[in-house]
C-alpha cells in the first residue's frame, strides 16, 4: 500500500509484484473458469453484434477495481465496463489522481468464440503519462510488463523490438473492418501499397505485444479508448519502439489525437506508416 508522500515510481519499486498477483488472480478466478464454458445468458451486446461483454469481463473488472484501488489509496480505476455504464467516469484519465486503466478481457469476441487470442490489460498513469503496464494472456500464461525507464519484459525476459529486416514487407495490424467507419476504411486503404502487408487486428493488447517482440512491425488503429492502448503503447516504447499520430505527434491517452495512429518497432517504420496514412507518399 502506498505511503504518505510516496511517488508512483517508489510505489512501483515496491509493489509491481502485488499488481501482477492481482492480474493473475482476476484471470484465474473470473476469466479462465468461463473460457469455453460461457452460457448464452453470460454474453451480452453493448453497441452492436461486434461489441460484446461477458460475465467474465464484468466480474474480472470488479475484482481488479477493488484490488488495485486497495494497493494505491487515492487512485481511481477507469475500466471499460464501468465507463460503458457511466461514460463520465472516463474523465478521470485527465484528472490529478493516479489512474488504473483496465480492460478485463481485451479480445472479448475471441474469448466468446473459445479462441486463445485474448488478454487482460492494466496500466497505471497520471497526468496523461503511463508509468507501468501489465499484459496478461491467460490462455498460455504469458505476462508482459513494462515500467517507464526500466524496460519491457515477457515472462522475465527483456524485450527488444529492433528494426524490421531490410527489404521485407512491413507487417501491419490495422483496425478490424467490423469496427471502422467508411471514412476510416478509406484512411487505412492507404496501407495497401507495395512493401506493406496490412491485416485486420485481433486483440489490441496482443498486437502491441507482437510489435514489442518484433513479430509484427506496426499497428494502425483508428480509435482512442485508453484501455485498449495504454498498456501496449508503454510496452512498445520500453522495447525500443515508438508511436505517432497522423500529424506526427505521440499518441495521447487523454484523447484529442489525429487518427489513425501507429505504434511501430522503430521510428523509421512509424514515420513510414504515418506518411502513408497522411497520403504523403
Amino acid at each position: 500500500m502506498i505511503e504518505n508522500n510516496e511517488t508512483i515510481d517508489e510505489f512501483l519499486a515496491r509493489y509491481t509484484d502485488d499488481v501482477e498477483e492481482a492480474v493473475r488472480k482476476a484471470a484465474a478466478q473470473e476469466i479462465v473458469p468461463r473460457w469455453r464454458r460461457l452460457a448464452a445468458h453470460e454474453v451480452d451486446q453493448k453497441a452492436g453484434p461486434h461489441d460484446l461483454v461477458t460475465d467474465a469481463d464484468r466480474k474480472a473488472e470488479l475484482y481488479l477495481t477493488e484490488a488495485l484501488a486497495g494497493l494505491l489509496p487515492g487512485s481511481v480505476v477507469v475500466g471499460e465496463e464501468a465507463v460503458h455504464a457511466n461514460p463520465a467516469s472516463y474523465g478521470a484519465i485527465r484528472g490529478e489522481a493516479p489512474v488504473w486503466i483496465v480492460d478485463p478481457v481485451d479480445g472479448t469476441r475471441q474469448f466468446v468464440r473459445g479462441e486463445e487470442g485474448f488478454c487482460t490489460l492494466v496500466a497505471l498513469a497520471q497526468h496523461g503519462v503511463v508509468h507501468a503496464s501489465w499484459t496478461y494472456a491467460p490462455a498460455d500464461d504469458r505476462l508482459a510488463t513494462a515500467v517507464r525507464g526500466r524496460g519491457a519484459f515477457l515472462d522475465g525476459e527483456r524485450l527488444y523490438a529492433g528494426p524490421p529486416e531490410p527489404g521485407r514487407e512491413l507487417r501491419v495490424a490495422t483496425s478490424h473492418p467490423d469496427y471502422t467507419t467508411d471514412e476510416q476504411k478509406r484512411d487505412l486503404l492507404a496501407l495497401r501499397t507495395p512493401g506493406v502487408a496490412p491485416r485486420p487486428c485481433g486483440s489490441a493488447g496482443l498486437e502491441y505485444l507482437a510489435v514489442a517482440r518484433g513479430e509484427s512491425d506496426a499497428t494502425a488503429f483508428s480509435w482512442e479508448a485508453a484501455w485498449d492502448h495504454a498498456a501496449g503503447l508503454l510496452l512498445v516504447e520500453e522495447a525500443g519502439g515508438t508511436h505517432l499520430t497522423r500529424t506526427g505527434e505521440p499518441f495521447r491517452i487523454t484523447g484529442g489525437n489525429e487518427l489513425p495512429f501507429t505504434a511501430a518497432r522503430d521510428a523509421a517504420t512509424a514515420r513510414r506508416v504515418v506518411a502513408l496514412l497522411a497520403g504523403e507518399v
